[in-house]
């Protein structure tokens, strides 16, 4: 069976789920993280809910198919059967790993209770962070344990080029393709990654564990 972990390494190499208008349920690849993601006309359920389950929910929705796995009403379902919450809709965007070392003066964090870093800790493993003047960079393993980054730039130093400039050192961190979730409505992030060289594949809604289970 194909993992979803299989399906992301091709999503970065361009090669995507057929575009078919067909949903694909895979097992989740650990306890932590389970939802949806969407590629052109196929989407991805990585759940270890019952597979039967899920593709009867989705033929009950009154909604075009090919919007199905993200409608609220099926995201409310899976989150109320699986006792989930969930943020938003983040845009998937990825980028190749760059050689050499970043264009930019980079300090790692060696403080663990950083609040990026303790942030980051939520929803990823092998999280570790740098900061430039003006703003934090951070890199971990998410979902089905593939890189990714986040950036953050201090208020009096935006507009300047630096959330482009972070992403961008981030690709010179780490060896394999490296990926980020934007909401689609922070279009300032949205041209920051897009800027340096992250390309949009699909979208994704995250169900995270509540706090305690």
């Amino acid at each position: 069976m194909e993992t979803l972990r299989d399906i992301l390494d091709a999503a970065a190499r361009g090669v995507f789920p057929p575009a078919d208008g067909r949903t694909t349920v895979v097992p989740q690849a650990c306890r932590r993280d389970a939802g949806v993601l969407a590629f052109t006309a196929h989407s991805v359920v990585f759940t270890d809910e019952d597979p039967a389950w899920v593709h009867e929910t989705l033929r009950g929705l009154d909604c075009d198919t090919l919007a199905a796995t993200m409608n609220p009403r099926f995201l409310a379902a899976l989150l109320e059967r699986t006792g989930r919450t969930s943020e938003t809709i983040d845009a998937m965007l990825v980028a190749d790993p760059l050689p050499g070392e970043p264009p930019l003066a980079l300090k790692e964090i060696e403080d663990g209770g950083h609040p990026r870093i303790a942030y980051a800790r939520g929803r990823r493993d092998d999280v570790r962070a740098w900061e430039a003047e003006g703003g934090v960079v951070v890199v971990g393993r998410g979902i089905a344990g593939r890189p990714e980054v986040s950036v953050e730039v201090d208020e009096g130093v935006r507009h300047r080029g630096l959330g482009r400039a972070l992403a961008t050192a981030a690709r010179h961190l780490v060896a394999e393709p490296l990926w980020a979730q934007v909401a689609p409505g922070n279009a300032r992030s949205t041209r920051a990654f897009q800027a340096a060289g992250y390309r949009p594949v699909g979208a994704e809604a995250l169900l995270l564990q509540c706090q305690g289970s």
